[in-house]
């Protein structure tokens, strides 16, 4: 019998198991460990009554969270109008090629549907093909952009 993947949106309680898979995926992305606090940080974002994220959290047969996708409203100045950014998309390593990837890009663009949005922009790094493959296999197109960061120093 094949088990149909459960898309939902983030509740309180995930936060936790979100915190876990955040650390997975930043470590995946061989990218510098965060500030310790994550949780404190993120759960009033996500979850204050007026809230511009969303994440949607996949879950194994077994009812555990094995993958979540974190998204925002943002505005594409050029086309002026705004779309949704999915900032993450990860699976636990165990929870790949069961069809949840491509569940949570169907619940990302049904979000961005109820949010009256047309498009889902997103990035990966240049050096996940697996990830890569898996985009171009969802139709979707890339672009050659870098991206950049500025730390912004307080004023004295």
């Amino acid at each position: 019998m094949e088990h149909t993947p459960v898309i939902r949106r983030a509740r309180v309680g995930d936060l936790p198991r979100l915190v876990e898979l955040v650390h997975e995926h930043v470590a995946y992305e061989k990218s510098a460990p965060r500030p310790p606090g994550l949780a404190e940080r993120l759960g009033p974002q996500l979850f204050a009554e007026e809230a511009r994220l969303w994440v949607l959290l996949a879950e194994n047969t077994d009812g555990t969270v094995a993958g979540y996708a974190a998204c925002s409203a943002e505005f594409a100045f050029w086309d002026a109008r705004h779309y949704l950014h999915m900032d993450c998309l990860y699976l636990a390593q165990e929870a790949r090629g069961h069809g949840l990837g491509a569940a949570l890009m169907d619940g990302v663009r049904e979000l961005a549907r109820e949010l009256g949005l047309e498009q889902v922009q997103w990035q990966t790094p240049d050096w996940n093909e697996g990830a890569i493959r898996f985009y171009d296999r969802l139709g979707a197109t890339g672009f050659p952009k870098r991206r950049y960061a500025l730390p912004v120093e307080p004023t004295a």
